[in-house]
């Protein structure tokens, strides 16, 4: 590690701030990205200005089928909110198994999503929920959310605040894991509501992506039979020591009929 200047802030208002007067300040929450990244000096960042104590950020609200959830709440928080479980059991189940414990206790949806990895569980849920990423500045839905590998719509200084979605009237969530690090090695997110949204993540060799191919067949039929002979596929899927394209592109098949069975349990 080497030195850096470590901010709390109070508020959303007081974090922006903070940012600013930072020659390379960043945004910390449960630090579950950033910190590695400090350890190993692929990130030098000369302040940290945490997030995770910020009261208006935190907190999971559901009122009928609207849900908002802060964006400092942690994943444990999501996994086990009992009024979020009776809205959208898929989200909690995503939430609960990320990671481990530890990742689980410290680690925050608005760090995910903000962060954007390959291989995160939340981008697909938000791309499938049609949610909308809300920061200190604007409201974005996820479809223009997420624009590449790590990359995202924010803008210096801006800040995820929250998330919100209307819960589908049925969701589900698969995901086949790294043995390791329990990322997605392929996760696949499926919605029912007004239309049929399937996203994907894990596989994509540009990040989380809408399955259109998939969104078709349970468009005609929510289930998991309608998926037979539907392919993906691996043109565009990355390939590593994990797995090769050609298998993600199997497996994006295999946990999509997973995810609808659960959707329909």
């Amino acid at each position: 590690m080497y030195s850096v200047n470590y901010h709390r802030a109070s508020s959303v208002a007081d974090a922006a701030k903070l940012q600013k007067k930072g020659d390379d300040a960043k945004y910390v929450s449960g630090g579950m990205t950033l910190i590695p990244a400090m350890k190993s000096r692929l990130a030098a960042p000369s302040d940290l200005v945490d997030l995770s104590k910020i009261a208006a950020m935190t907190g999971v609200k559901v009122s009928g089928k609207n849900v908002e959830i802060g964006a400092a709440t942690t994943h444990f928080d999501v996994a086990n909110d009992a009024k979020l479980k009776a809205a959208c059991p898929a989200l909690c189940h995503l939430a609960a198994h990320i990671g481990d414990p530890a990742v689980r206790h410290r680690g925050t949806i608005g760090g995910s999503i903000a962060n954007n990895d390959p291989a995160a569980d939340y981008p697909s849920a938000m791309l499938a929920l049609g949610a909308t990423i809300v920061t200190n500045k604007r409201e974005i839905a996820a479809d223009k959310f997420f624009t590449g590998l790590f990359e995202t719509a924010l803008k210096d200084g801006e800040i995820v605040t929250a998330v919100k979605f209307t819960a589908p009237a049925k969701c589900g969530y698969e995901k086949f894991p790294n043995p390791a690090s329990r990322y997605a090695v392929v996760g696949v997110f499926v919605a029912k509501g007004k239309d049929v949204r399937v996203a994907v993540t894990g596989a994509g060799d540009d990040g989380v992506f809408r399955a259109k191919a998939l969104e078709t067949a349970l468009s005609k039929s929510f289930n998991a039979a309608a998926l037979d002979g539907v392919t993906v596929s691996a043109s565009n899927l990355m390939a590593d020591m994990h797995a090769s394209a050609d298998y993600r592109a199997a497996l994006i098949g295999v946990m999509a009929k997973r995810a609808v069975a659960r959707a329909n349990a």
